[in-house]
């Protein structure tokens, strides 16, 4: 038995670039767009005592509200006569933040005012 050889069969030509994908094994991920949500919001409310001073709820209004004279004097007369009056809204920390320094500078001067905070 004589063999002949015979050189390989050629190779089909396959043009450079990128390997076609049969889909096999491949991982498709979509983009999806992440809707952020505005944080909850929260306001600060003054609550009317007998025996802190207007002239005192007005500064507070003004110092850490940074309301001027006439919006700070019309928030205590609400306070005044409504029994609270809400003096800004805020996100979760900063209002808590501004309840804390409120019950701090009232308690420093030696009155009761009482200050909260609630879900807008």
């Amino acid at each position: 038995m004589n063999f002949i050889m015979s050189s390989p069969p050629d190779k089909p030509r396959v043009p450079p670039g990128p390997v076609p994908d049969e889909g096999q094994g491949s991982v498709v991920a979509e983009r999806q767009s992440a809707k952020t949500q505005p944080p909850p919001m929260y306001q600060v409310v003054m609550l009317n005592d007998d025996y802190t001073p207007m002239e005192f709820v007005v500064m507070v209004l003004q110092q850490f509200f940074q309301r001027d004279l006439e919006a700070a004097t019309q928030i205590m007369l609400k306070i005044h006569h409504e029994g609270r009056g809400v003096c800004g809204v805020y996100t979760k920390d900063v209002a808590a933040t501004k309840v804390e320094l409120v019950l701090a500078a009232a308690r420093r001067a030696g009155h009761p005012l009482q200050c909260i905070m609630e879900a807008a």
